[in-house]
């Protein structure tokens, strides 16, 4: 399953995920163009009758909310709308996303390949467009919906063209082209294409580099669509175009596509079969951030330790590097064994030192030892290990066809405490899925408490088309069922995550100052810490602990040591002790931890 936006804390999901309404908005980057792909269209069908305009679109939208799909606080609240890019005489752009991280990321894609084509002018409101992109996701049916009602009022803006700049509520210069991007333009293309002349271009994840192609042929009346999935497509060569130009964290594509197969995702459909982008390219992306001023980078892929880089190695002995976690099994059997995603991180922690290291969405299947041990030894590879659960039953466990047992994740989650002492732990949970009974639904519960998570994404079991799911079970658990038991799920999660919180309360915290507080934003700055908690703390003068005796204020992308004096489910509270850096921070902590044992 793709990795939904940032990991959620039990709060904010909870205020967003209820009833379903788990959206998000994320933009993306650009990539090169390249050769076209074959040509297709598709008729339009019957027109519909026409709605009425719907009311102009926020310029905010919520992210959608997983981990505590009604319960989880998040722990990224809103993300901002972002725009497009267009020359003015190719046509400016305006776009939205949807979904996970790699939409986000995938956006950044498009944006640099049009940027290479000249459409190189994004505006922050679709009425002043001429090409309109909607980054898509098909998780789950509530993701779908919301696309549909943003296509609607797209539509409006086309068909109501010269009306709607007669009346000012157009500025674009022509009737806008909209395209359907990503994993629903993959599910659905037919149905996206012959919904009433609605959409213009329909473009899968993998086909990216063709859309400038796409989008000339709606000039001579035809449709656009390529939704092929590669082998090898991984966008390796192309500088994403930051949509979030000053922020100090960003994302970073290490590998797409899906081989786990379990039988409620859809993503193994949407975005083909594992492929993973050579190290050197990530080393050099990275390197280019680094110089650009970010301070975090978040490694991304639909199954990101399942990282398998086969480009740069000639021989290597069979199976030595490619171990399962203990106790876990893969559907899928690798042939061509490469650089794993430890070797990446090894390379990328050295050369990095003073860069934070994060990574989603992982699998449970893929945590050997050896990268255990790498993130305890590494100071800049952050604490927290996403372990999508699903369930904490066997027997549904078993019809996901996740691969391991509950009894094996609990030993998973015991080694990883073990040798990572203060590691943070977040997860996936899905409630009601096929043939759940109240007992199956009651161990999910247990292995919550068992665990105590740091936050979750939590959601009620959407079933999707194509799936191994839909097409051997019955989506039999009532509605008003899976609505109940997540509504237990979350509370159970809330009762868990508070005791995580209240621990860090008396420490102090190194924290990566991200933006002011928005709630305050005069006053106090936000920021996370190695675990992901979010901080607010107030904004005063603190000395640096070695460059010289300057007192300032910290500002964004500062690392500061935070004495943390309180918590809530969602939030850690303090006041800033003093400006850092990551190393000096650590090697003073390991000093002081050396001296104590004496």
């Amino acid at each position: 399953m793709a990795a939904p936006l940032a990991p959620l804390t039990a709060a904010a999901a909870l205020r967003l995920g209820r009833g379903h309404r788990h959206r998000l908005l994320l933009l993306a980057s650009l990539r090169p163009y390249s050769a076209p792909a074959p040509r297709s269209s598709a008729v339009p069908a019957a027109r519909r009758p026409p709605l009425p305009p719907p009311p102009p679109p926020p310029h905010r939208l919520a992210r959608p909310l997983a981990a505590a799909a009604a319960a989880t606080a998040v722990s990224d609240p809103q993300a901002d709308l972002v725009s497009g890019s267009a020359t003015v005489s190719k046509g400016r752009i305006y776009h939205e996303t949807y979904g996970c991280q790699m939409n986000v990321n995938d956006m950044e894609i498009v944006l640099s390949i049009m940027k290479k084509e000249g459409y190189d002018e994004i505006v922050p409101d679709p009425e002043s467009a001429e090409i309109i992109f909607i980054n898509t996701c098909a998780i789950r049916d509530n993701a779908e919906q919301k696309v549909w009602q943003r296509l609607n009022y797209f539509w409006f803006l086309k068909r109501e063209w010269k009306a709607n700049v007669a009346e000012g509520r157009s500025k674009s210069l022509r009737p806008p082209k909209i395209a359907v991007l990503g994993c629903m333009a993959e599910r659905l293309k037919e149905k996206i294409l012959d919904s009433d002349k609605m959409v213009d271009v329909v473009c899968g994840p993998d086909a990216y580099r063709d859309l400038p192609r796409l989008l000339q042929e709606v000039d001579y009346g035809h449709k656009g669509m390529n939704t092929l999935l590669s082998l090898e497509e991984t966008y390796a060569d192309i500088t994403p175009v930051r949509i979030s130009e000053n922020s100090v964290t960003a994302f970073v594509s290490i590998m797409r596509g899906c081989n786990n197969m379990c039988s409620f995702c859809i993503v193994p459909f949407t975005r083909g079969r594992e492929r993973s982008r050579p190290v050197s390219s990530i080393v050099r992306e990275v390197g280019e951030l680094w110089k650009a001023g970010v301070k975090e980078v978040m490694l991304l892929g639909q199954n990101v330790n399942s990282y398998n880089d086969t480009s740069e190695v000639e021989e290597l002995e069979p199976g030595k590097n490619w171990q399962l976690s203990e106790g876990f099994s893969s559907m899928c059997k690798v042939k061509n064994m490469g650089l794993r995603f430890a070797d990446l991180l090894d390379r990328l922690s050295l050369e990095y030192p003073e860069m934070r290291f994060r990574f989603t969405s992982p699998h449970p299947k893929d945590f050997p030892d050896e990268l255990l041990y790498l993130m305890r030894d590494r100071h800049n590879i952050c604490k927290l290990i996403h372990m999508p659960a699903q369930t904490g039953s066997t027997a549904v466990l078993e019809r996901m066809r996740r691969g391991y047992t509950r009894e094996a994740y609990l030993e998973l989650v015991h080694k990883i405490r073990n040798v990572i002492p203060d590691v943070g732990l977040s997860s996936d949970f899905i409630c009601g899925f096929c043939g759940e009974t109240e007992e199956e639904h009651a161990e999910t519960l247990s292995l919550v408490r068992a665990v105590g998570y740091d936050m979750a994404y939590l959601f009620a079991y959407s079933m999707r088309e194509k799936t191994h799911a839909h097409r051997n079970y019955v989506d039999d658990v009532p509605e008003d069922v899976k609505q109940r038991r997540l509504t237990e799920l979350i509370n159970t999660f809330r009762e868990t995550t508070k005791k995580n919180y209240d621990s860090q309360v008396g420490t102090v915290q190194l924290v990566l100052v991200e933006g002011p507080n928005k709630r305050a934003p005069e006053t106090e700055l936000m920021g996370k810490t190695d675990r992901g908690h979010r901080v607010s703390f107030t904004s005063i003068p603190v000395p640096h602990t070695f460059e010289g005796d300057e007192v300032r204020k910290p500002v964004v992308g500062d690392f500061v040591e935070v004495k943390i004096l309180r918590s809530s489910t969602a939030t850690l509270f303090g006041e800033p002790v003093a400006r850092t850096s990551l190393s000096v921070f650590y090697k003073n902590a390991e000093s002081e931890a050396h001296a104590v044992a004496a």
